[in-house]
């Protein structure tokens, strides 16, 4: 195998790894979001309130903006779960049906904390034919909590991975470069400009940096295809094919662009030294 074949394989080993950990957070983002927006809290109304109320309580909920989506449970509907879940017909058993008509609110990612709930709930809370507010604070807490510390993790590993990855790849262009440092020099010798001598080397080290993005963009759409195929293809709601489009073209776009910047630098080495300098 050629040294520019071993080097367009290492470059691409490199890009897909840190592609891979791009789509992890990627995805994990979706998670938190979408666990986020299944957060909020529940409203109970008084048994007093009336049809009015209620379709009150839907256009209220329906136009606020921080609203994700909501449900309403009406007195009955709450009666038939019950007996079709305990097999037990209260109405019968109590002589009045004691459930309440109530609504299960889910917030949007910007008001899934324990202040903004706060915000939201209290003014709720004050209104007229509202017996109770259930605030999922707990949990809301413990999700924030969990969600921070996989963040941070993610973040950890890519602020980590991003220098190795880049001196690997810079270190794989220079090797590329120091086996024909003595051409560099009879160029030199033969009066041909800085620029000339570095074009084709920048132009050959682009190339490999594209086919190394193009290499680790095919295999990593091949890992997350069989992973939404065979492993969960639930993770279809997480990870789409347009963000993964836009990992491999960022992929592509950074191996071209370490290539060429580790050339440019590799080439300047060896431009300013002298003959006795290159055995070093």
């Amino acid at each position: 195998m050629s040294i520019h074949a071993t080097a367009t394989v290492s470059v691409a080993l490199v890009l897909l790894l840190l592609g891979m950990v791009a789509v992890l957070g990627i995805g994990a983002r979706s998670v938190t979001r979408d666990i986020k927006e299944h957060l909020g809290f529940d409203i109970t109304l008084e048994e007093e309130a009336s049809l009015d109320d209620v379709n009150a309580f839907k256009r209220l909920l329906s136009e606020a903006p921080y609203v994700a989506s909501w449900l309403y449970h009406s007195p009955q509907e709450a009666m038939d779960q019950w007996q079709e879940e305990m097999g037990e017909n209260l109405v019968e058993l109590l002589g009045v049906n004691p459930f309440l008509p109530e609504f299960e609110v889910n917030v949007k990612e910007a008001w899934a904390n324990a202040d903004s709930l706060d915000s939201v709930v209290l003014p709720i809370m004050a209104m007229e034919r509202v017996a109770e507010v259930s605030v999922h604070t707990e949990v809301v807490d413990k999700v924030n909590r969990n969600i921070s510390t996989l963040m941070l993790i993610l973040v950890a590993a890519a602020c980590a991975l991003a220098p190795i990855s880049f001196v690997l790849i810079n270190n794989t262009v220079r090797l590329t470069i120091y086996s024909r440092r003595f051409t560099i020099h009879t160029m030199k010798l033969v009066g041909a400009s800085r620029g000339f001598i570095r074009r084709p080397f920048l132009t050959s080290n682009a190339a490999c940096g594209a086919v190394a993005g193009v290499v680790a963009s095919a295999l990593l759409t091949a890992m997350t295809a069989y992973a939404l195929r065979y492993v969960d293809p639930a993770l279809a709601t997480y990870v789409s094919p347009r963000s993964v489009a836009a990992v491999c073209v960022a992929m592509t776009a950074l191996g071209v662009a370490i290539c060429l910047l580790a050339a440019w630098w590799a080439t300047q080495r060896y431009l300013v030294r002298s003959y006795d300098e290159l055995f070093h």
